[in-house]
C-alpha cells in the first residue's frame, strides 16, 4: 500500500517534471530578437520616372517586391486601420492578447465570419520573422507558446512604433497568378501593396484605399480585389466598420469610404520602359555592389525619364510602324527606336529601343537605343563643323562653293572610292550651306578629305561617339555612313550643337536613395566640354533648320517642319538597313533609328518616310504648349551679301547675290570671278576680236569653274571660259582598231591657257579614257608617268596644267592578260603672257 502511494503521489512530480522539460524546450532554441536575427525581406530597387512614378521594380531572389517606407510616411489611416483590424489594444498589451485569442478561438470554434485576427500584430512580426518556415507552417499549441514569448520579447526589446514598422513593411499583402498557377509577383509591406493594387505610392492613398490594404492580410488570397473584387469589397467594409467602432473615423466618413468604388491599377506589376529601365539597372550594378543595396535595405533610382513623354513616344513609334507594315508592299521594317535628350544638361527624358521589348520575333528585347548601328548621313553635320571651325587651318563658310560633281578618292589602302548621290544626280556647284541641308554626298567627302580623318576621329570621340572614334576601319566612307554609332551616343552628339557647343555625356540617374529616403547618388550639373565653337554650333543649326537651302535634297514643307525651328538631319544606308533622322530645338534633341534588328534590308523606305514620321510625331509632341524659340546667335558673326554660286564678294558679272553669315575674320574680301561677261564671235563661238564683224559680236555669261567641274557644266549647255580661251581644236581619237582603248578626252592637238585669273594650282584639265568591253585595269600616263590607275569604269583624273606640250594615253590589260596601249593625244599648255 505504501509503495502504491508512493507511486501515485509521484505521478505530481512526473508531470511537473514533464511540464518543465517542455517548457525548456520551448525557450531552449527560441531565436534572438536582436536586428541581426529578424527575418526581413531586403527590398530591391525601384526605378521611378523624374517625378516618381514606377517604371520597374528590381525583385531579389524572388522574394517578392517590397519597400521599407518610416513609419511615419505611412498614412494615419492607414496605421490606424491595420490596428483596429489586427490588434485594437496594440499601443497598451505586452504583445500577447489572450482576451483576443479568446475571442477568435470562440469565433472560429462557432463558424462565424473573422472580424479581427487572433495574433497580435506583435505576434505576426514574431512568427514572420523570427520563425522559420516549417515552424510557422504547424499547427501546434507549442509553436504557439514560442510565438507568445517572442512577442514578449520583442516588446521589451522595441518600441510599439519600431513593431508597427515591421509589421507594415514585411506583412505580405497578396500575390498574381497568371495561366496554371503560376506566380508572377508576390508584394511585402504597404508601400508595394498601393503600388501594386492602385498603382500610387502611399501617401496618394484614400481612407477606403488603406482600408482594403489593412483587410489584407487575414487572408490575401481570398481578399485579392484581382480575382474576387466584392470579397475584397466587403472586406474592405468590414475594416470600416471597425475603425467606426474605434472611433477612428467619422459616420459620414465611413459611408463616403464605404460609397467609393474600388479603382484598382490596370498594370498590377509595371515594367515601363523596359529597355531604359534595364539601361539604368545596368547602370546601377556599376555603383553599387549586391551588398551595399541589402545593408541600405533596398533603393529608389529616380531617373531622367519623363514617364508621360514617354508614351506618346511608343505611341508615335507604334503608329508609323502600323502605318508603314499596313501599306503596300509593307516596306519590311518592323523596328524603330527614338531618343529624347535635353541638350542642356543631357537628360534622356525618352527611349523607345523598339516597339516591343518581348516581340522575340523581331528580336524586341534588343535596345536599337543602344546597339550600334551604321549612320548614313547623320554623321554630315559634325564633318562640316569641323570644315566650319575658325580655328582650323584652313576654315570654310557657309558660303563656301562646294563640287557636286563626280568625283574620285583614294581610300587608305590605295583603292577609288567614287561616292554618289542618293539620287544619283549632280548639281555642279553648291554652296556648303546647300551642300549640307540637302544632304548632299559628295561635298560631304570633300569635307572629310579638307579636314582629315584623324581629326575627325578625335573629334567623334570628344563628342561621346568612341565606336567611330576608335574604330581601326575608317575610311573616307565615314562622311556617307562608314562605321557604326549607337543611337544614343548620336543624339548627345547632336546635342551639343543644340547647346552651344557643349557636350554633355547622356545623363539617366537623378538621384538614388536608400529606404530610410537619405540620398546615396546624385548626379552632377555640369556645363560640359565646349568640344564646338558656339559660332560653328550656330551655324550648323541655321543651316540644317533653313528649308529653302535643303531644297535640292527635299521637298518644301516636308516632314521635317514641325512648326518651329528646328534643326534636322536624316540618314538612309545605301543597302536600306538604317533609316535615321535626328534634329532639334534649342531645348530638345530627338533622334530616330527606323530599321530590322536582324539587319534586313527595308524596301523604299528613306528618311522622310521611314524615321522622319516618328521624329516629327514626337518632337511637335513634347514640345506641344511650349514656347515658340529660335536659335540664339553668339556675338562674333556678320552678315554679308555674297555671290550665290561663289560665295565671293559680289562682282559686276554677277547674276545671283544672297546674304550668308560669316563669322567674324571670315568674311569675304576677294570678288567674285566666276562670271564673266565676255564678247563672243556668234558664228565661231570663240573670243571676240578685233577682227570680229559687228553683227557677229554677242554678250555671254561664261563660268571660270574647276577643270574637275567642266564636264557636268558641258552636259549642262554652259559657257566655260576655259573653252573660250583653250582655243580647243576639233581632233578628237575614237577606239583603235587594234587595242580597243582610246583617250576621250582631250581631243587631241587642244591647246589650253594659263590665266592668271586663278591660282596655277586650281588649273586642272580632265582626262577620260574608254574601252570596248569590260577590263579590270586602266592606267592613264601624262608623259610617260602613270597619272591614274582604275579597277572599274567611270575612268576619269584631273592634271594640273603646265606649260608645254604634253602626250597623254591609256593602256589597259585584256582577259588573256595582254597589255593594250591606246594611240596618244598631244595637247598643248601655253602661259597667258605668250
Amino acid at each position: 500500500m505504501k509503495r502504491k502511494w508512493l507511486f501515485i503521489g509521484g505521478i505530481p512530480v512526473l508531470v511537473l517534471l514533464a511540464g518543465v522539460i517542455w517548457l525548456a524546450g520551448l525557450f531552449y532554441d527560441l531565436p534572438s530578437v536582436e536586428p541581426d536575427s529578424l527575418n526581413l525581406r531586403r527590398p530591391g530597387i525601384r526605378i521611378t520616372d523624374r517625378y516618381g512614378q514606377t517604371l520597374y521594380e528590381v525583385i531579389r531572389d524572388e522574394q517578392g517586391s517590397q519597400m521599407d517606407v518610416n513609419l511615419e510616411k505611412i498614412p494615419k489611416n492607414l496605421r490606424r486601420a491595420a490596428i483596429d483590424t489586427e490588434d485594437a489594444h496594440f499601443y497598451e498589451n505586452p504583445g500577447v492578447d489572450l482576451t483576443g485569442l479568446l475571442r477568435a478561438f470562440w469565433i472560429n470554434l462557432t463558424g462565424g465570419e473573422t472580424l479581427s485576427g487572433g495574433s497580435t500584430i506583435t505576434q505576426q512580426v514574431a512568427r514572420n520573422l523570427l520563425l522559420s518556415s516549417e515552424e510557422r507552417a504547424e499547427r501546434t499549441v507549442s509553436r504557439k507558446l514560442r510565438e507568445m514569448i517572442l512577442a514578449w520579447q520583442l516588446t521589451n526589446r522595441y518600441s510599439k512604433d519600431e513593431i508597427l514598422a515591421l509589421y507594415l513593411n514585411q506583412t505580405y499583402y497578396g500575390g498574381m497568378t497568371y495561366g496554371a498557377g503560376i506566380v508572377a509577383a508576390q508584394t511585402y509591406g504597404v508601400e508595394a501593396a498601393a503600388r501594386t493594387y492602385f498603382g500610387k505610392p502611399l501617401e496618394k492613398l484614400s481612407l477606403a484605399e488603406c482600408a482594403l490594404l489593412a483587410g489584407l492580410p487575414q487572408a490575401p488570397a481570398l481578399y485579392n480585389p484581382y480575382t474576387d473584387l466584392e470579397a475584397a469589397r466587403r472586406r474592405r467594409n468590414v475594416v470600416i466598420d471597425l475603425m467606426l467602432k474605434a472611433g477612428d473615423i467619422s459616420d459620414v466618413q465611413a459611408g463616403q469610404a464605404k460609397n467609393e468604388p474600388v479603382t484598382l491599377s490596370a498594370d498590377p506589376f509595371p515594367w515601363e520602359a523596359p529597355h531604359f529601365a534595364w539601361l539604368v539597372r545596368s547602370t546601377i550594378d556599376g555603383l553599387f555592389s549586391p551588398e551595399d543595396i541589402q545593408a541600405k535595405g533596398g533603393l529608389v533610382v529616380r531617373t531622367s525619364l519623363n514617364l508621360a513623354w514617354q508614351q506618346l513616344t511608343e505611341k508615335a513609334v507604334h503608329d508609323q510602324l502600323a502605318y508603314l507594315q499596313q501599306s503596300e508592299g509593307g516596306h519590311d521594317v518592323h523596328n524603330a527606336a527614338v531618343v529624347a535628350i535635353d541638350p542642356h544638361n543631357g537628360q534622356v527624358l525618352a527611349m523607345v529601343g523598339s516597339p516591343d521589348f518581348f516581340d522575340s520575333r523581331h528580336d524586341g528585347a534588343l535596345n536599337m537605343a543602344t546597339s550600334a548601328r551604321q549612320p548614313g548621313s547623320a554623321l554630315k553635320p559634325f564633318i562640316y563643323a569641323l570644315a566650319l571651325d575658325p580655328a582650323a587651318k584652313e576654315p570654310w563658310t557657309a558660303a563656301e562653293m562646294l563640287l557636286d560633281v563626280n568625283s574620285h578618292f583614294l581610300t587608305r589602302d590605295g583603292k577609288t572610292y567614287t561616292p554618289a548621290n542618293f539620287n544619283h544626280q549632280e548639281h555642279g556647284p553648291v554652296s556648303l550651306r546647300q551642300a549640307l541641308a540637302s544632304s548632299l554626298n559628295i561635298p560631304a567627302v570633300v569635307a572629310l578629305d579638307h579636314v582629315g580623318l584623324d581629326t575627325a576621329a578625335q573629334f567623334f570621340n570628344r563628342l561621346g561617339m568612341d565606336s567611330l572614334g576608335n574604330s581601326p576601319d575608317l575610311d573616307i566612307s565615314l562622311a556617307l555612313g562608314g562605321g557604326e554609332v549607337s543611337l544614343l551616343d548620336l543624339t548627345g552628339a547632336y546635342g551639343s550643337l543644340a547647346n552651344a557647343g557643349a557636350y554633355i555625356p547622356p545623363v539617366t540617374i537623378l538621384d538614388i536613395r536608400d529606404s530610410r529616403g537619405t540620398l546615396m547618388y546624385q548626379a552632377q550639373d555640369s556645363p560640359g566640354e565646349l568640344v564646338i565653337d558656339p559660332r560653328t554650333a550656330w551655324l550648323v543649326s541655321d543651316i540644317l533648320s533653313d528649308d529653302d537651302a535643303r531644297s535640292l535634297g527635299f521637298p518644301a514643307n516636308s516632314i521635317l517642319n514641325i512648326g518651329r525651328p528646328a534643326a534636322v538631319k536624316t540618314g538612309t544606308t545605301s543597302n536600306f538597313h538604317d533609316n535615321w533622322t535626328v534634329g532639334y530645338t534649342p531645348d530638345l534633341v530627338v533622334g530616330v533609328w527606323a530599321g530590322n534588328a536582324g539587319q534586313q534590308p527595308m524596301q523604299d523606305v528613306t528618311g522622310l518616310s521611314g524615321s522622319g514620321p516618328i521624329w516629327h510625331t514626337v518632337m511637335r509632341s513634347l514640345t506641344a504648349g511650349q514656347p515658340i524659340k529660335g536659335f540664339e546667335r553668339p556675338e562674333g558673326l556678320q552678315q554679308v551679301e555674297v555671290c550665290a554660286l561663289s560665295g565671293k564678294l559680289p562682282g559686276p558679272a554677277c547674276p545671283y547675290t544672297r546674304h550668308e553669315w560669316f563669322i567674324d575674320g571670315t568674311a569675304p574680301t576677294q570678288t567674285d570671278h566666276v562670271f564673266h561677261k565676255v564678247m563672243v564671235d556668234a558664228e565661231s563661238g570663240r573670243l571676240a576680236d578685233d577682227r570680229t564683224p559687228p553683227d557677229r559680236l554677242l554678250e555671254v555669261t561664261a563660268l571660270d569653274l574647276p577643270a574637275q567641274a567642266a564636264p557636268w557644266a558641258r552636259q549642262n549647255g554652259l559657257i566655260l571660259w576655259d573653252d573660250l580661251i583653250s582655243g580647243m581644236t576639233d581632233g578628237v581619237t575614237g577606239p583603235d582598231a587594234e587595242t580597243g582603248v582610246w583617250i576621250t578626252s582631250p581631243g587631241a592637238g587642244s591647246v589650253y591657257v594659263l590665266t592668271s585669273k586663278k591660282p596655277r594650282q586650281d588649273q586642272q584639265i580632265l582626262i577620260e579614257a574608254a574601252v570596248k568591253g569590260n577590263q579590270d585595269r586602266m592606267v592613264i600616263y601624262v608623259d610617260g608617268s602613270p597619272l591614274a590607275d582604275f579597277s572599274a569604269p567611270p575612268y576619269r583624273a584631273w592634271w594640273p596644267l603646265s606649260p608645254g606640250k604634253h602626250l597623254i594615253w591609256a593602256q589597259t590589260t585584256d582577259s588573256a592578260g595582254n597589255t593594250l596601249t591606246g594611240p596618244s593625244v598631244e595637247i598643248n599648255v601655253m602661259d597667258e603672257s605668250s
